[in-house]
């Protein structure tokens, strides 16, 4: 029998904290399910990083999506979720739900109607659901096999509270502080998809644009740089944040794809006569070639090839010490790095293997996908399976 605390309180199947991306995927699947579910949030309104991401446009998953484009302390585990849910599947929910995507690059869809339509898609399919905004969570209790939920009660609880990033939005740690009440372990939050700030670049370079190769470890991508007043950012640079930049050197190569020494030994044989300066601003913006070369006004015949060399090392192995590096911050991330261990949630279910009918879903969860709809695909397939399970 319950006891008479429970007896007076408002009692669903479901009880979800957080509102967000997985939260309303959760919501959805479980009222499709036939069951009753009450969402807390403690903002004012639902989905709020929904509503910024894509720059408005909602960049809403990439076929791509596969195990080895996310990071944590096991990546290995979205591949239950990412298996029930795929990218295919989400795709047809958009075309169920009438919303325009246009593939800005391949495999990357964005939604032509703005992320104002995906989130009223969402709220559609979570209609039925007692939602409870401006509540901030700090604790929940388990008696009885119910979880107790500000005066609520639920025999299932979903967290889905997201990461303390975007703290402009309204964000808040207390998803870490239920897993820690459960016994659950969380690994150390930091920043991820955020610009970095390098001891290296010089601030005149700042504004400047150019492809290269970031390498950190045993990982290696070739995206769009931006030089900062501070550093580096652009998607290359958000996207190596993901990488162990904190045990790991950075080597850039601001010329992939090209042999640069190569390039010019044959341009020294053949038009010797052309200065430095005008055959590197063939590969690379003038103050980038001003900066490499520095006060060399020679023309490229006058340079010894061992010299050149040392010039192509500047442009194509530049090495960043790792305690040179540093993340940008929580405020201007678009996601954190860490949270609930993997290693005690099961990846077929969400469900916690420390407490039962307690479940994860999304970004609390350590798993940080790369940039591109990686993180939303995350969210969507991760809520869904809670939402099935609980």
């Amino acid at each position: 029998m319950l006891c008479d605390k429970i007896k007076s309180m408002k009692q669903y199947d479901v009880i979800i904290i957080g509102a967000g991306a997985a939260g309303l995927a959760a919501a959805a699947q479980v009222i499709a399910n036939g069951k009753t579910v009450a969402v807390f949030d403690m903002g004012a309104t639902p989905a709020r990083k929904v509503m910024v991401s894509g720059g408005g446009r909602c960049n809403l998953t990439n076929t791509a999506a596969r195990f080895d484009r996310y990071f944590g302390k096991n990546p290995n585990f979205v591949r239950g979720a990412l298996s029930r849910v795929s990218p295919n599947d989400i795709l047809d929910w958009a075309s169920e739900h009438n919303l325009k995507l246009s593939e800005k690059t391949p495999g990357r869809f964005f939604c032509d109607d703005g992320a104002g339509a995906v989130v009223t898609a969402l709220m559609q399919d979570a209609s039925g659901a007692d939602f409870v905004f401006n509540t901030k969570i700090q604790s929940v209790k388990k008696t009885g096999g119910y979880f107790v939920v500000n005066n609520r009660a639920a025999k299932s609880l979903i967290v889905a509270t997201g990461g303390i990033s975007f703290s402009n939005l309204g964000v808040s740690d207390s998803g870490y502080k239920i897993a820690m009440d459960f016994g659950h372990t969380i690994v150390p939050v930091k920043p991820g998809l955020c610009a970095l700030d390098l001891e290296y670049f010089p601030s005149e370079m700042a504004g400047i644009s150019v492809d290269a190769k970031i390498t950190v470890g045993k990982n290696s991508l070739c995206d769009s740089l931006l030089f900062t007043h501070v550093g580096i950012g652009g998607p290359a640079a958000y996207r190596a944040s993901l990488f162990d930049i904190e045990n790991n050197d950075m080597t850039i190569n601001l010329v992939p794809g090209v042999d640069l020494l190569q390039q010019l030994k044959s341009i020294k044989q053949t038009n010797g006569k052309r200065a430095i300066i005008s055959v590197l601003n063939e590969y690379l913006p003038a103050r980038i070639s001003r900066w490499i070369i520095r006060d060399n006004n020679k023309n490229i015949a006058d340079i010894k090839d061992c010299d050149l060399s040392e010039i192509v090392r500047k442009i194509c192995d530049i090495k960043i010490p790792h305690h040179k590096i540093k993340y940008r911050g929580l405020n201007s991330a678009e996601i954190v790095q860490g949270g609930v261990c993997t290693d005690e949630i099961s990846s077929k279910t969400m469900e916690s293997k420390l407490c039962p009918g307690l479940f994860w879903a999304g970004e609390v969860i350590d798993i940080a996908g790369d940039l591109g709809g990686f993180n939303l695909q995350w969210a969507w397939a991760s809520g869904r399976v809670a939402g099935q399970n609980a």
